[in-house]
């Protein structure tokens, strides 16, 4: 279920500052994660060819095509991100104890918001709803109104299907730090991948 409440989430994509729809990539785990503080689109990551020397770099989308948004952000090397997400981790695990308590916090404001009633009552209605479209099909009366219901419920389920998934997609993420934070007893020393892949971090 986790698996499938992730590509719900992922399948909705992010909409940018610039009004444009930005899917998914997960070519690397820092897709769509990283921000402009500038603009507010996402950062890319972009294989850099300058004067010669390759190296991997992350650029504002702003930077590298029309967007619409003038943005003067800056170049970032990808081994400066891993550095500062190791020593963002590091002051995060330097006070856990009180982070701990902020994120169970959260997990519970999650839950709480989390409506599992609301796609049961939509199928309810679709349910009642059907009969009635039959009902007048049959005996050969305008349905017209309740097929446009039935659309804009069908319509307003995928939504709360896919808000749903967020949530549940927000708490395990959650809860995944909790465990992460309860399970380090020591400080990072280098940025691993594969680490933050497995960690949900």
């Amino acid at each position: 279920m986790q698996v499938q409440e992730e590509l719900v989430r992922r399948s909705k994509g992010h909409i940018s500052t610039s009004g444009k729809k930005r899917n998914f990539s997960a070519n690397h785990v820092f897709s769509q994660i990283i921000f402009c503080g500038e603009c507010g689109e996402i950062y890319r990551r972009v294989h850099w060819n300058n004067r010669g020397k390759k190296s991997i770099v992350w650029r504002c989308v702003s930077r590298l095509e029309n967007t619409g948004l003038a943005c003067h952000s800056r170049t970032v090397q990808e081994d400066m991100i891993g550095l500062a997400t190791v020593d963002a981790i590091n002051k995060l695990l330097g006070q856990k104890d009180d982070f701990l308590i902020t994120l169970k916090e959260n997990i519970e404001t999650v839950i709480s918001e989390t409506d599992n009633n609301i796609v049961s009552e939509i199928d309810k209605k679709l349910e009642e709803l059907q009969k009635d479209l039959l009902r007048l099909a049959n005996s050969k009366e305008d349905y017209n109104d309740i097929a446009d219901e039935i659309y804009r419920l069908r319509e307003e389920r995928h939504k709360a299907l896919a808000e749903e998934a967020g949530k549940k997609g927000s708490k395990q993420r959650l809860e995944d730090m909790e465990k992460f934070l309860n399970e380090q007893s020591t400080f990072l020393e280098e940025y691993d991948e594969a680490y933050r892949e497995n960690n949900g971090l």
